[in-house]
């Protein structure tokens, strides 16, 4: 068995609602805290248990709001509390993830830091492990380093990342220089991509020296990069809520795609590793159906309560919290999401839409359900 990379930390930024999967996913109950596969544990254990043999329970903590923090302590026993990275409230993944190598590099001025989200699905492990150690190593040699994903399919719901010139690193034979990231495409351009094989879907997976994505961060938001440092400065110090709650709100939202890697990839120091194991973010209901049927949505597919579905020739995904029968007669093709105060029904063609109607019921004042 292999064993932990010595200089590699593992972070794990848990935030956001997952809005797109409301009324399941809430804001005191993220979609990260459910487990959406059956496994028996939530997304979160899933993603600590993939990383473990790559960083050691030491070395893994979590970028999570306040609100979520005892959740994430819960979910996850092993954790150090000191590893735990609290923010006051979100301002995206530039400083969640800034956050975390901030304080790091003044534990390790050495340490290599990744970023893995918690709400994401990873099959075929041993793959995934061979990836991530050769973008460490590509870390090592100075670059920022993400994983591009092979894509199965001319998907439109991801951004790409175009490859460039291979790159000649020992322990990585398959990295290569990132020409640039496109923006999710229209059809025919997503089918282009699948094509050309040299583009691979963004998943948002980052791995560099902390000094290094905070040098990236320094040149391009300087600002952000000064505020993240006096917080860090004071992270391990009876200072740190004062410090943290005075310089948190003034800091900038923007991802850290924008903030760090675009920039590195125009300068020529970012490098991308093709993942060839299997991967889903569980975007949205449709995505979620896909997952949990094995690709298969000619049946009707049931989380929670299966007793209470009764079906009579359709197709459907049914998610049931409740002790409410759910009936369905010849309806083909449709998404049902029964909780106690809401419920949801859609088709996979509109699950993207589901978000608008989140926004919509707070427009109304409708919190108390979101």
């Amino acid at each position: 068995m292999a064993h932990p990379i010595d200089d590699f930390f593992a972070v794990i930024p848990a935030g956001g609602i997952g809005s797109r999967l409301w009324p399941l996913s809430r804001a005191e109950s993220p979609k990260f805290l459910h487990d959406l596969t059956g496994s028996g544990v939530s997304l979160l254990r899933s993603t600590w248990d993939r990383l473990l043999p790559l960083a050691g329970r030491d070395r893994i903590g979590v970028v999570t709001g306040r609100a979520h923090g005892v959740k994430v302590e819960e979910s996850l026993p092993d954790i150090l509390p000191e590893n735990v990275f609290t923010e006051q409230d979100p301002r995206d993944s530039a400083a969640a993830i800034g956050l975390a190598a901030a304080v790091l590099l003044r534990r390790d001025p050495n340490v290599v830091v990744g970023s893995f989200a918690a709400d994401h699905v990873i099959k075929r492990q041993r793959v995934f492990e061979f990836t991530v150690r050769q973008a460490v190593a590509a870390a090592r040699e100075g670059y920022i380093a993400t994983i591009g994903i092979q894509p199965s399919e001319p998907a439109v719901g991801f951004g790409y990342i175009k490859t460039g010139e291979e790159l000649v690193i020992d322990e990585a034979p398959l990295a290569a220089l990132v020409e640039r990231f496109v923006e999710k495409p229209d059809l025919d351009t997503a089918r282009a991509y699948f094509a050309d094989r040299s583009y691979l879907w963004n998943a948002g997976m980052f791995i560099a020296r902390a000094d290094v994505l905070l040098d990236e961060l320094a040149a391009n938001e300087p600002e952000l990069h000064a505020g993240l440092m006096e917080i860090a400065a004071a992270w391990d110090t009876p200072e740190r809520d004062a410090v943290r709650d005075r310089v948190w709100p003034t800091l900038k939202k923007i991802a850290i795609d924008y903030a760090v890697a675009e920039p590195a990839a125009e300068k020529g120091k970012l490098a991308v590793v093709p993942g060839q194991f299997d991967w889903d973010d569980v975007g949205d209901f449709a995505s979620l159906w896909s997952l949990v049927a094995d690709g298969h949505r000619g049946d009707v597919t049931v989380l929670g309560h299966n007793e209470n579905v009764l079906s009579d020739e359709s197709s459907a995904l049914v998610v049931s919290q409740t002790d409410r029968v759910v009936a369905m007669i010849g309806v083909e093709n449709v998404i049902v999401v029964d909780t106690p105060d809401a419920l949801l029904v859609t088709t996979p063609e509109h699950a993207q839409r589901v978000k608008a109607a989140v926004s919509s019921l707070h427009q109304r004042g409708r919190d108390s359900v979101l």
